[in-house]
């Protein structure tokens, strides 16, 4: 099953500001892409709107199912979201949440102790397992909010930010794992105000001020605006805006 997701360009008003102004995009599976933007660009709105939460004032979310328009309830259940602020159980080791999560889902046991074992492996989480979350550092605390949202085998994963305030070690190997997704034909989408991983990415879609700036290949992007980094892009943009 392939699920992919087409953004008609929607507008959603949040009091009398426009946090999302007219934005339209494909997200095609197989591929990882970022929504890339400073704070208040309308990244987490977005997302939130592709996972359900929000509804536009204007415009349309359409998803896909192998090609063919479905409604959402359809791909839900393939669904798997990372909100940005993650809601784990202090108390609870590693191990626990992980069973917790199976219960949720209502993963079969032999399923589940596969997909367990596989994913202690990459996460390399294996030897901490009866650590309590309370004890884990941030990125291995983020790396256990993934697994819990990776553990239904999802076609489609959403992730808020969830590199910031990581360090760099357990940053690659978060991106590792993103790329591992993707190479199994996944839809990966995540959020970040990091400029420099938005080269990382397969697609890149730019967003400042709820409004969609550019769309494409990262290096297709900065070749067509001449410029060497997306910091220096932004830079480009402002001094645009400063000019009106």
């Amino acid at each position: 099953m392939k699920i992919s997701i087409r953004v008609e360009n929607i507008v959603k008003d949040m009091g009398p500001s426009h946090a999302i102004q007219g934005v339209s995009l494909s997200l095609e599976p197989g591929l990882l892409h970022g929504l890339i933007g400073p704070e208040g660009s309308g990244k987490t709105t977005l997302l939130r709107h592709l996972i359900g939460l929000l509804k536009p004032n204007h415009g349309r979310v359409v998803y896909l199912q192998d090609g063919k328009p479905v409604p959402f309830e359809t791909v839900r259940p393939r669904m798997a979201y990372m909100p940005q602020l993650q809601s784990l159980y202090a108390d609870l080791s590693i191990g626990e949440h992980l069973d917790f999560f199976r219960e949720l889902y209502q993963i079969p046991p032999r399923a589940y102790l596969q997909r367990r074992k596989e994913l202690l492996a990459v996460t390399r989480l294996g030897p901490f397992v009866n650590r309590p979350a309370g004890h884990l550092s941030g990125g291995m605390y983020k790396k256990l909010g993934l697994m819990c949202a990776l553990l239904q085998s999802p076609n489609l994963v959403l992730l808020d930010e969830p590199t910031t305030g990581v360090d760099p070690i357990s940053r690659r190997e978060f991106w590792e794992m993103l790329y591992r997704l993707r190479g199994e034909g996944i839809l990966v989408v995540i959020t970040t105000a990091y400029m420099d991983e938005a080269e990382r990415c397969d697609r890149v879609h730019v967003m400042e001020r709820g409004r969609l700036l550019a769309t494409g290949e990262p290096k297709a992007i900065l070749k067509g605006e001449r410029v060497e980094s997306f910091e220096k892009l932004f830079l480009k943009y402002d001094a645009r805006t400063a000019k009106k």
